[in-house]
Order: C-alpha cells, then sequence, then structure tokens
C-alpha cells in the first residue's frame, strides 16, 4: 500500500537502494523477506521537488491484442506528464452508470522527489479517457489511496497523511458526488482516524448497517497501537474508537456479506479472517466473535521484484450473487511458497460463513519455475458471482522480471478457473522509480457482469531525456472470452481494373500503415484465426464513415467512405460473432500518392512513378498505381503533384 520510501524495513533502507542499483545493472534482485511488522512503511524521506517546467508527450494507449491500456495519469490536455511518477492504484465504478469510474494513486511530482501525494483522475467515457485534476492537497504527504463507492454512485476515498516528523499516521475520508471531478473533505484533516496501509468498505446491503463503513490498519496508526477496526456509521463523517482486531490480519481488505457480517483478512502470525455479526449494529460496540487461521500456501513477501514494497496483498471478497455461491468468501494473495523467493497468486475459499476454508489453489497456470514472478495479485466478485482475477506475470520473459498484467476467472465459485490469459504488453518494472525503488504495494478492479475494471502501474511510456521509461497508471477493461476469436491482421484492400486486388497492410499497434491509392470507398479487411459471421466497426478518430460490412471465412471487410486526402483513421473492431469483446483499436493511414510509404508526398514519389510508367500493375509495383486504372500512367503522375507536400504523422 504505500508511501514507503524505503524498504519494508526502514533500518535497512541504504542497502536496499545499493540493491536497486544492483538490480539494475546486473538483474540481481533484492532478498525476498517477510513483511516487517510493527514498524512504519512509510517514512518522509524527500520534501517536494522543486517548481520545474512541464514537459509533455502524447499520452500511451497501448494494446495487447484485444485488449487496450489507457494512460490515466494525464494533464488537463490529455498529455502525458514527463517526469513525474505514479503508482499504488484504487479504482471505483460508479453502480449506476458504469462508464463513469475513478481512480486514485501515489503521485510524485517530479521522480528526484519521492514526495508523494493523493492523485487522482475520473472517466465519464468507460476509461477511454480520464482527466486528473490535481491532488486532493498541494504539498501534503499522502499514501495508501483506497477508494470505493456507494449504491448511488458516490465516490469515497480514504487517503493516509503523515508529516516529516513521522509524527503520526492518521486517514481522512473524502467524498465525490459527481463522478470523481471534485472532492469534499468529510472528516476533517486526520478525522478518518485508521493508520498506515488501511483499507476500508462500505455497506451496501439493506440491512441495518446499511452505509456504515468500516476500515483496519496494520498497527501503525492514529491511535498509537495495536491493529485496530473503526466504524463510521454516518457514511464516513466521524469514526468511532478503534477496536483492536483479534490475531492482527494486516496487509489485507475487507469486505460485507449479504446478512451484514463484516469480513477482515490480512496475514498475522498466519493468515487469519476474523468476522464481526454485530459490527452492523449501530448501538453495539463492534466485536470479533470468529477468527479463523486460513492456509494461503506461503506467506507475504517484500524485496525482489518490488525491492523496497511488497510482492502483493490480502484480497477478501464476499459473494452476493443471490445465486448458489452467495455469501462465499473468497481470499487471494500473491505468496511466497516454502523454499522459494519468488511468488504465486493463490486462492482459497469458504463456504460456510468462514468456519473452514479450503485448501490453497494456484491460480497462475504456468509451469511451477522457482525464477517466474506472479505479483500484486487482486480480485472481485461481479453481481452475477463471476470471480475476476489479474496479476502481474513474468512467465513470458527471459530475464524473469519484465512483467505482464495477466487474467483468469471463475464461473463455479472457485473451484475451477480459465486459462490465464495476458492483457497487456510487458514493461521493465524497474524503471520510472521516483526516487523509492517500488512499483507500489498494489493494484485493484472492480468486476460487473460482463468483465472487470482494473487500475495498474506499468512503464510504458520512455522518456527520453532520463533514458528510461516512467511510471504510470493505466485502465484496462478485461473479460473472459466467449469467442476464443482472436485479430490477427487488418489491411485496406482496393481492386486496380483488370490487374487484380491487392493489400496495403495496417499494422494492429503502433504506427499506422500508409495507403496512397486515392478512392471514394476503401475497403478495411481484418483476419482473425477462426471463421468470422458477425462484427462491428467504428470509428474511433478520423472522419471516414463506416459502411456495410461482410463476411468470408476468417475475414470481416467494412467499406469506408469520407476518408480525406491526409488523415489516420483509427477502427475499433469489437463484438465478434456476438461475443461482446474489444477486438483491437486498429490506425489506418490514408495519404495519396504516397507511394514509398514514407509518410510525405515528395520527390522520391515523383521519380518512383516516372520509373515505372506505362507498366502494368504487379504485386511489386501496385502502390504506383494511385488511380486504380490497372496501369502506371501520366494521371499518377499528375497525382503526385497535386499531393505534393501533403504528410501524416
Amino acid at each position: 500500500m504505500k508511501i514507503r520510501s524505503v524498504p519494508l524495513n526502514a533500518t535497512i533502507s541504504t542497502c536496499l537502494v545499493s540493491l536497486i542499483a544492483l538490480a539494475s545493472a546486473s538483474a540481481q534482485l533484492a532478498p525476498t523477506t517477510r513483511v516487517p511488522r510493527n514498524v512504519p512503511l512509510e517514512t518522509y524521506d524527500n520534501p517536494p521537488a522543486p517548481p520545474r517546467k512541464i514537459e509533455t508527450s502524447p499520452p500511451m494507449v497501448s494494446q495487447f491484442g484485444s485488449f487496450i491500456s489507457h494512460q490515466v495519469n494525464v494533464n488537463a490536455s490529455g498529455q502525458n506528464i514527463l517526469g513525474d511518477a505514479a503508482n499504488e492504484c484504487s479504482i471505483s465504478v460508479d453502480p449506476t452508470n458504469g462508464s463513469k469510474m475513478t481512480i486514485a494513486w501515489r503521485q510524485f511530482n517530479d521522480v528526484t522527489s519521492n514526495f508523494r501525494q493523493a492523485g487522482w483522475g475520473y472517466t465519464t467515457n468507460g476509461g477511454t479517457s480520464w482527466t486528473f485534476p490535481g491532488v486532493l492537497e498541494n504539498n501534503v504527504f499522502r499514501s495508501d489511496p483506497v477508494t470505493n463507492s456507494n449504491e448511488i454512485g458516490q465516490f469515497f476515498y480514504l487517503s493516509l497523511q503523515s508529516d516529516v516528523n513521522l509524527s503520526f499516521f492518521c486517514d481522512d475520508l473524502w467524498r465525490s458526488i459527481n463522478g470523481g471531478q471534485s472532492w469534499t473533505l468529510l472528516s476533517g484533516e486526520r478525522g478518518g482516524g485508521g493508520g498506515d496501509k488501511q483499507w476500508f468498505t462500505i455497506d451496501k446491503t439493506n440491512g441495518p448497517g446499511h452505509g456504515f463503513q468500516y476500515q483496519s490498519d496494520d498497527g501503525i496508526n492514529c491511535s498509537g497501537g495495536g491493529v485496530e477496526f473503526q466504524r463510521s456509521t454516518n457514511g464516513g463523517v466521524t469514526w468511532q474508537n478503534p477496536i483492536v482486531v483479534p490475531h492482527g490480519p494486516v496487509y489485507g481488505t475487507l469486505d460485507v456479506d449479504t446478512n451484514g457480517n463484516l469480513f477482515i483478512g490480512g496475514e498475522g502470525s498466519s493468515f487469519y479472517c476474523v468476522r464481526s455479526s454485530n459490527a452492523q449494529i449501530g448501538t453495539q460496540t463492534p466485536t470479533f466473535d470468529r477468527s479463523t487461521a486460513v492456509n494461503m500456501g506461503g506467506f507475504i513477501g517484500s524485496g525482489g521484484i518490488n525491492p523496497a514494497g511488497l510482492d502483493g496483498m490480502v484480497f477478501l471478497a464476499v459473494d452476493r450473487s443471490g445465486t448458489a455461491t452467495n455469501n462465499n468468501i473468497y481470499m487471494l494473495a500473491s505468496v511466497v511458497p516454502s523454499g522459494r523467493s519468488t511468488t504465486d497468486v493463490m486462492f482459497v475459499r469458504s463456504t460456510d460463513g468462514g468456519l473452514t476454508f479450503s485448501a490453497p489453489l494456484r491460480i497462475n497456470d504456468d509451469p511451477v519455475n522457482p525464477s517466474k514472478w506472479h505479483w500484486f495479485g487482486t480480485v472481485s466478485v461481479a453481481p452475477n458471482g463471476r470471480i475476476d482475477s489479474v496479476w502481474y506475470d513474468t512467465r513470458n520473459a527471459a530475464n524473469n522480471t519484465d512483467s505482464q498484467l495477466f487474467y483468469s476467472w471463475s464461473t463455479d465459485g472457485g473451484v475451477t478457473w480459465a486459462p490465464n490469459v495476458a492483457v497487456s504488453n510487458a514493461f521493465n518494472p524497474f524503471e520510472g522509480y521516483p526516487n523509492q525503488s517500488k512499483i507500489g504495494d498494489y493494484i485493484t478492479m472492480v468486476s460487473d457482469n460482463t468483465g472487470a475494471n482494473v487500475a495498474y502501474s506499468a512503464t510504458f511510456n520512455f522518456n527520453t531525456s532520463r533514458g528510461q521509461h516512467e511510471e504510470d497508471v493505466y485502465y484496462v477493461r478485461v473479460a473472459p472470452s466467449t469467442s476464443g476469436i482472436n485479430l490477427l491482421s487488418a489491411a485496406s484492400r482496393l481492386t486496380h481494373g483488370a490487374a487484380g486486388t491487392f493489400d496495403i497492410a495496417m499494422p494492429l499497434t503502433g504506427t499506422s500503415g500508409v495507403e496512397d491509392r486515392s478512392s471514394s470507398t476503401y475497403n478495411a479487411v481484418f483476419t482473425f484465426d477462426a471463421p468470422v459471421t458477425s462484427g462491428e466497426v467504428t470509428v474511433l478518430s478520423g472522419t471516414a464513415t463506416v459502411g456495410a460490412i461482410s463476411f468470408s471465412g476468417n475475414s470481416m471487410t467494412a467499406q469506408l467512405t469520407g476518408v480525406t486526402s491526409a488523415e489516420v483513421v483509427t477502427l475499433h473492431v469489437q463484438n465478434i460473432n456476438g461475443d461482446g469483446l474489444p477486438h483491437g483499436d486498429v490506425p489506418f493511414g490514408f495519404l495519396i500518392a504516397d507511394v514509398n510509404a514514407n509518410r510525405i508526398v515528395d520527390r522520391p514519389d515523383q521519380q518512383q512513378i516516372q520509373t515505372d510508367k506505362n507498366q502494368p500493375v504487379t504485386a511489386t509495383n501496385f502502390r504506383d498505381d494511385i488511380n486504380l486504372s490497372g496501369v502506371v500512367d501520366r494521371p499518377d503522375q499528375q497525382s503526385v503533384q497535386t499531393n505534393r507536400g501533403h504528410s501524416i504523422p
């Protein structure tokens, strides 16, 4: 969770700094250890960085197959802010309007200082674009951002703050009633009690505890001792006196079942699930009437791939679907198994209200390899009972540390899980550190009946002035695959008279291909790895209009009209064979007469057509036939002259 700038053990920060440098230089990792107890995991190391000139670059949209990650921490103009960092993100979704979401994170205005603040962003269009208005309070040292939403779509933000002397570790509670656009402090400064590694949940049942808010912390807290629980019965405005939690479970989360019972999951001497059945009764002091030891198959680690931070937390989630799995309790964590220094994602379930739990089940389905990491595992439960999980995974990395976001799901209460699916490009987790050798302590997700919304940190943006990638926050939508169909390639297809049909390839990601031929109607062809009989294509950017869509074998062809002579049109492909899933945002470049595809119409284009003039069209020279006559001729030369100087990015 958070702010720590030093390894989890404050006494070894100097060593960890050295180890980080070593990790960058030689792929040696910091040791993996148990997370220390009863010491602050947050430290105030640096003052705020001095003001600087803010430079920007285009926002990152990172596509991996059908999964598209959108950068969240962008400025008011939607641009990436160079030289800052953002990590440790918590997402909430408006249950009345799934297109409205907010993500909170630790904001570092300059990577030269690990002074962190409470950043956040919001979206009104389902995560395609985000607005980052700033931080909750300027120059206030904050960490451990946790958000939640109630059933009417109000967002809540619980934020830990401290000072240069670490003289307190206290939370305050903020609320947004406009979709995350602005926040109001409800609890007063530090009025939320709590402490380090705090988490909170909201009772959304129809019972007597409806609207109550519950939080727990790691023992380094506002009151000064013990792993503690606190309750608010008035929506977070005031918080009642803290109560010590049996067995001291820390680095975990809370949830409420349909009967109003509160459950806290975390790691004490072992993992525990602790229940309070009367926290929902506002006139009673909460007590804990059940405490169950849980075998998660290992322990919560720190160090290793996340040198100065946790390698994961314990996430507890309750099924409130009203189906056969209703009130099942699930716990998931990235743990260090016995004899290992790397992590696996492990899952347990209780079907009897937390009285007993299943044996731990390994969710990552790659062969056991002591060199591979499966870290920052998190879990959420959909209203229909489906369980979703994502985590960082190094199975595909030759260096065993480059990480991808992976996804799996279960539709039978966690008994079986779908084959793991990579949902992001790989990134280097050691780059972009904000003078603190970690990428936060957790990532989060929120599920609905068709998929899940994920907030995670990654280093996709490259800062040329620093010569390394930057830590940023990303949003990605994941969903179970029902069709199993994948988009393999795309092309622009036109017919050159009797010479036949020729395609210009359009890469699925990155810089577009260049269609240089002139036509009133273009054909965008998408080829999949299985037969397709239905699908949708829409325009995300550009002036094109999508017309008729046809299907043949593994291909789908969409007609495009209204395309200008110089532009890039981005086409969104979705709902193939009715699967309801996105399958890619593909850029199609159009630049009439750019026969050599260098993205500008210039003298070399004229020279190329002159060389091929009067030749019939073949597979090697078809780009020269701009007017589609089947022969390279004078009108093609004239087209170059007309469009000379035109270009596309």
